[in-house]
């Protein structure tokens, strides 16, 4: 899952996607991704991750610090009485330029921009052992099919991939009642195809602040996790394991749903409310 600026194999994909309401950012939305990458350029490379975001900056991505196993946690309580996503699911489609930002989180530097047609000129301000090649077909059909979506480009060279810690950030969502964890899938380098068939062996989570205390299961957190940390996190996640081929795109689940925890609804969402694999 996710979508490399060169050739890479990617593993163990966990994605979390979670809503709460923060005392001092109001209701936002909650990103987790990390997954175990394995370079197939010669050179650097980056993920490229699209969020449903009003607006993203570097503030908006969270240290984890020593809590580096915050979303095996999540995992590991859901594990016992998750079944397998493997069948079928229900597919559905998805409901301007500024400066590119430029910074240091964890292994990567990060290059955000509301804009990704703006990502090339900034390029140079990336470590040169970092710098990946961007394809300008893949800035278009970002541009093109995800317009109103701030992107991140995490540049990683081939030493820092083994050492990644999760990706956790949070911003304020287009819609609060749609929780969406960004997998739209192509290792190749160049753009995704969004009405193809891809690969998936990924844990899906989803976690909401609201879950009455029956709902889903209860996350073990590390004793001593900051307390800035822990208040964007949930006390209970539902999930599952997601396996086989699927179309490309997104996971989302409403709001609803998850508070009803019905699993049987997370839909695969495509770009440009066109739906996916109907």
């Amino acid at each position: 899952m996710c979508v490399s600026l060169a050739p890479a194999e990617f593993s163990g994909t966990t994605l979390y996607a979670g809503r709460c309401r923060h005392p001092q950012h109001g209701l936002v939305h909650v990103l987790g991704y990390q997954n175990t990458a394995l370079n197939r350029a010669s050179g650097p490379n980056a993920m490229l991750l699209h969020l449903p975001a009003r607006r993203l900056t570097g503030r908006h991505f969270l240290p984890v610090g020593d809590d580096t196993d915050v979303l095996r946690r999540m995992v590991d309580a859901v594990r016992p009485r998750a079944r397998s996503a493997a069948a079928p699911m229900d597919w559905m489609g998805a409901a301007p330029g500024g400066a590119v930002e430029v910074f240091d989180h964890d292994v990567y530097t990060v290059l955000l921009a509301d804009d990704p047609m703006l990502l090339p000129g900034a390029l140079s301000k990336v470590p040169k052992r970092k710098r990946p090649r961007l394809d300008p077909e893949l800035m278009a059909f970002y541009a093109d099919a995800y317009p109103d979506h701030p992107v991140a480009v995490c540049c990683f060279d081939n030493a820092d991939a083994r050492e990644a810690k999760p990706l956790l950030l949070w911003y304020e969502p287009h819609d609060p009642d749609v929780l969406t964890a960004p997998a739209l899938d192509c290792h190749t380098g160049g753009p995704p195809d969004p009405d193809g068939l891809v690969g998936v062996d990924h844990w899906v989570l989803f976690g909401t602040d609201e879950a009455p205390p029956e709902h889903g299961a209860p996350v073990t957190y590390r004793r001593g996790m900051r307390h800035e940390l822990r208040r964007f996190l949930p006390d209970r996640v539902v999930g599952a394991r997601y396996t086989g081929r699927l179309p490309n795109g997104d996971f989302a689940l409403t709001h609803a749903d998850l508070l009803a925890g019905d699993l049987g609804r997370v839909q695969r969402v495509g770009p440009g409310g066109v739906p996916v694999g109907v």
